[in-house]
């Protein structure tokens, strides 16, 4: 396995100016006039739609023709029916942006690259003293983490908790427990480091015409989505000696399941055997736990017997299963859309064309699933009490169930809050497997969100690809040297925390 020791150095460095925070009293406090800076990762139309519920925060008034006119100036593409989206949007938006923001604050978006690229740009930033660090910007939760080594990110507890500007009960109570959950911070005493805008979930996709062959020809012994790991496995072993028969490519052999080397997938796969891949009491990795050690071994299992081959080529899981080549892909159900356009692709011109497929939760050993669910939170840096407020004004407005209908439908992720999803049904409608997943959303479960975590995930990705292209290696000895290295360098980052 390889060491950390490289990222431990960065940490180190930023622990040395570390400042102990304290909590603000924002009750006398004004937003009026402020600015506030959004990093974000967001790219093509997702970014214009971000853009147009922004442009409608920052003024209610908004001409649609102007802003248009704005993004294509910036070098977006905006046909006319992508025009009637952002109409449709801002239109739908400006009494909620009156009610939200009548200080005049102003949120300027910006694209900063992927989230490895904000990650670096933030922790140059605080090195640097932060005075060039936004107000708001996107983070995972062990990015989050990370930062506050420095003590660089507000705690937005006394915010949601304030008589004047806080949520209601009602209100916090309409968000998804598990993902308000995840920005909590047990290493910082229960700090809340983040907000949800958005989730994505871990799902199993499956192609329901070739399961119906299956059983249908007696090659396996159960009828629609497996539920359980050794259903899945039957299945998966079935499907390479049955091809399926409405395969766009009929020259290549079947595939049972096409693993993604992930540290999701290795999540995944151990919270669907039982377990979690993290003690929260005792702050510590468990990733040799008996769970893990069952998860990949049972994948190693699938690999010895031809019932499971590795993805080789970025987004090859999605392109063989579009050719109705691959039974059973795991991964991220923002990939919905890409899966279809796969099969659209893969079926072009052919009369009749294409096939039924869904998605379900990954196969699992207890009572009900265990689903891996993520997405990267918003986090607030600190900057003066005035811009703090501003900022969480702005991620009120963002997160409220009016702006999450449109954000869901418009980055297909999950929105946040449990109410939107009766503004939903129309996208239900024409996305059955985006309400299938969105129904799986109460099982939710999360990675750790502890610093650090980074170079953990590339050295869990290693591991599950070493175990699948050797699948007669013990996966115990490989999981606890893992396991030994991740906490060696946890605990010596808790320990410089608490120091």
């Amino acid at each position: 396995m390889k060491k950390f020791t490289l990222f431990v150095v960065v940490v180190l460095a930023l622990l040395l100016a570390a400042v102990p925070g304290f909590a603000q009293d924002y009750e006398g406090v004004s937003p009026e006039g402020a600015t506030v800076e959004f990093w974000h990762q967001h790219t093509s139309f997702r970014a214009v739609q971000l853009n147009a519920i922004i442009a409608v925060f920052n003024n209610p008034d908004v001409v649609v023709a102007d802003f248009i006119a704005e993004q294509v100036a910036a070098g977006n593409e905006i046909s006319e029916s992508r025009a009637a989206v952002l109409d449709t949007i801002i239109e739908g938006l400006r009494e909620v942006a009156r009610e939200y923001n009548p200080y005049g604050i102003v949120v300027n978006p910006s694209n900063q690259g992927g989230y490895g690229d904000i990650f670096d740009k933030m922790t140059l930033g605080i090195v640097a003293g932060g005075q060039d660090l936004p107000e708001l910007v996107v983070a995972y939760q062990n990015q989050a983490a990370t930062y506050q080594i420095d003590d660089a990110l507000i705690d937005i507890t006394p915010l949601i908790e304030s008589p004047t500007w806080g949520l209601s009960a009602e209100d916090l109570g309409d968000f998804f427990p598990s993902f308000i959950a995840s920005d909590t911070f047990s290493i910082y005493d229960g700090a809340r480091l983040g907000f949800p805008p958005n989730r994505s979930m871990e799902v199993m996709y499956y192609n329901v015409d070739w399961l119906a062959e299956l059983s249908a020809n007696g090659a396996i012994s159960f009828e629609g989505a497996p539920q359980t790991p050794d259903q899945f496995r039957e299945a998966a072993c079935a499907a390479v000696a049955n091809p399926f028969s409405g395969a766009a490519n009929t020259d290549s052999a079947s595939i049972g399941y096409q693993l993604s080397i992930d540290a999701s997938r290795f999540a995944s796969w151990t919270f669907a055997f039982g377990g979690n891949i993290f003690d929260y009491e005792n702050n510590a990795y468990t990733l040799d736990s008996e769970a893990s050690v069952a998860a990949m071994e049972f994948l190693q299992g699938l690999f010895a017997d031809g019932c499971a081959v590795e993805v080789t080529e970025n987004f090859g899981d999605q392109t063989s299963f579009g050719q109705g080549l691959t039974l059973f892909t795991v991964g991220s159900s923002s990939g919905l859309p890409f899966y279809q356009s796969a099969i659209d692709g893969a079926y072009e011109g052919i009369e009749d064309g294409g096939f039924s497929w869904s998605v379900g939760p990954v196969p699992y050993v207890t009572e009900t699933p265990r689903q891996n669910i993520y997405g990267a939170s918003v986090s607030i840096p600190k900057s003066t009490p005035e811009q703090e407020l501003a900022t969480w004004i702005f991620v009120k407005y963002y997160s409220s169930p009016e702006v999450q209908a449109y954000w869901a439908v418009a980055a297909n992720y999950f929105p946040v809050r449990a109410s939107v999803a009766e503004g939903l049904a129309g996208y239900f409608e024409t996305n059955p497997a985006y309400q299938v997943a969105f129904d799986l959303l109460q099982y939710g479960m999360a990675e750790p969100p502890v610093p650090g975590y980074d170079p953990v995930r590339n050295a869990m990705g290693e591991t599950m690809a070493f175990l699948a292209q050797n699948p007669d290696e013990s996966a115990l000895d490989a999981l606890t040297e893992l396991n030994e290295e991740a906490n060696a360098e946890l605990q010596e980052l808790l320990a410089d925390i608490e120091g």
